[in-house]
């Protein structure tokens, strides 16, 4: 599992200077220049799902059974028991010290806890007064392990080539529940169950059939037409906050969960998860990165570890009546190791000079692999208003999804995002946008960088990749994200680092020098 990430550390302190607060969920950065995290901007939570599209009238007797899976079609070189990848650490008792600027809600992030936790584990009262230098205890040692139970393959948590055949829409008509019937406005737009199920998995690049196997355990959307009340508002179990209501936004928590907990292992980043009582558990090292996202998930809406557990259990075996054997879909290895690089060049024209802001970040959401980096043009203070400079293709292939500010290019040119590379284009304005559909070369205009799509309190281009669905880091060992020779290093922490080529460093800044300006 540590093929081409062997240069990682295991070391829990690690974990800090790669991650940076998720700022829907926290909501502290948002106002920050030029910081962004593509995750949506929270509205206002809804009353009740909206299911006019309902014609159904739901049974006496509540949910309907699951209509059995069909066998596997898909078999692709099958490991049912993953082979153990990790050495457990010494202590996974760890410290922070506040910084200026910290705040107890911003390092609760950091170490995805919460602030009744941190208040709880330091004798704190008000989480208001915390002190620039204070020493901080932050995670603990546990003496609660995880199961090694292998859950779901590495090759189902992300949207890569076990899901070539997966027909999702056909999936969510089998099944009688609220599903296949609602409907939910999502960033000024009506979208179906379909629809917002299909547009979380691209954005995270993460599998649907275990989003809806987590989505049937947690709220019945697939068998139920009437959940309770509680499950139709927050039908994943994220509750903590009201900006968590609606399917969207339920389904954006748990892709993030999958995507914390798969690149946490996969990265030797992640030992502790938490459960909603507080509890530490350390996984065990018998486990493979998928089923540690599916551990994370469950553990962030189970309500202590005896419930996590059965959880567990509840989840294989709604994963077994709606689809079969997990370990039928898997793809071994799920990235193969003599996959050559994809070279691209910087998304501008030739002769301009951007400047690069963001250094190594998430390519989507609050954690996982540094696989983004941000530019701006050199547009001075040009706030949200739509750039007059054009984002060019870093290489040729073919746009396969151009919405909500994300323009997917896929560079082998089938069409299916879970196979070869994929470059994400985020922040495109609608006007005059690349349409899905077309074929590109390099140097061939894709659109103007903005602010639409994700988060972002200023105007720029995020570029990220995926192979065969999985977040690349921009300093791969093997697969480095080489811009026209160019190639990111992280800093200490997300966002910060430096861009190198030869002889030549840019280091990034939220500003417009020499010491960021990039020229094509």
């Amino acid at each position: 599992m540590k093929t081409g990430f062997n240069r990682l550390t295991n070391r829990l302190t690690l974990w800090i200077g790669r991650v940076l607060l998720l700022g829907a969920v926290l909501a502290v950065f948002a106002a920050c220049d030029r910081r962004e995290v593509v995750v949506p901007e929270p509205g206002p939570p809804p009353a009740a799902p909206v299911t006019d599209r309902a014609q159904a009238e739901p049974g006496e007797d509540g949910p309907i059974p699951l209509t059995p899976a069909a066998p596997n079609t898909v078999t692709v070189r099958v490991t049912a028991a993953p082979t153990p990848t990790r050495v457990p650490p010494d202590s996974t008792a760890t410290t922070y010290t506040v910084r200026p600027g910290d705040t107890l809600l911003r390092i609760a992030g950091l170490y995805a806890t919460t602030t009744e936790t941190l208040m709880r584990i330091n004798g704190l009262t008000n989480p208001d007064k915390i002190v620039v230098g204070q020493e901080l205890q932050v995670t603990l040692n546990t003496e609660l392990v995880g199961p090694a139970t292998a859950l779901v393959p590495d090759s189902d948590v992300v949207l890569g080539p076990g899901y070539s055949t997966f027909d999702l829409a056909e999936e969510i008509a089998r099944h009688p529940g609220l599903l296949s019937h609602y409907e939910e406005v999502v960033n000024g737009r009506t979208l179906t169950g379909v629809e917002i199920v299909s547009l979380v998995a691209r954005q995270y690049s993460v599998g649907p059939r275990v989003l809806l196997a987590l989505l049937e355990l947690r709220g019945g959307w697939l068998s139920n037409l009437t959940p309770d009340a509680g499950q139709q508002v927050y039908p994943l179990g994220y509750t903590r906050q009201t900006h968590y209501a609606g399917l969207y936004y339920q389904l954006m928590q748990a892709a993030n969960g999958l995507n914390i907990g798969f690149y946490g292992w996969w990265l030797d980043d992640l030992w502790l998860i938490q459960t909603m009582d507080g509890a530490h558990i350390q996984f065990s090292p018998e486990l493979n990165a998928g089923t540690a996202g599916v551990q994370k998930v469950l553990a962030d809406t189970s309500a202590s570890y005896d419930t996590w557990i059965a959880d567990m259990d509840r989840f294989q075996e709604i994963y077994a009546n709606l689809f079969g054997d997990p370990f039928g879909y898997a793809v071994e290895p799920l990235i193969h190791p003599e996959t050559e690089n994809a070279p691209l060049v910087l998304p501008w024209a030739k002769g301009e000079t951007w400047y690069y802001t963001g250094g190594p970040h998430p390519g989507w959401g609050s954690l996982g692999a540094f696989s983004a980096v941000d530019f701006v043009t050199d547009e001075v203070h040009l706030g949200c208003a739509i750039s007059t400079g054009w984002v060019t293709a870093s290489a040729p292939g073919l746009i396969v999804m151009s919405e909500d500010g994300m323009v997917l290019q896929d560079l082998d040119g089938d069409g299916d995002l879970g196979t070869g590379w994929v470059i994400l284009y985020m922040h495109i304005a609608s006007q005059n946008r690349v349409a899905a559909g077309t074929w590109v070369e390099a140097g061939d205009r894709i659109g103007h960088p903005s602010c639409e799509g994700g988060v972002s309190s200023a105007s720029h281009l995020h570029l990220a990749r995926r192979l065969n669905g999985v977040w690349i880091p921009t300093d791969h060992s093997q697969w480095p994200m080489l811009l026209s020779g160019w190639v990111p290093i992280p800093g200490d922490k997300a966002y910060s680092g430096t861009l190198v080529r030869d002889e030549e460093v840019r280091r990034s800044c939220e500003c417009w020098e020499a010491v960021n300006a990039v020229t094509h």
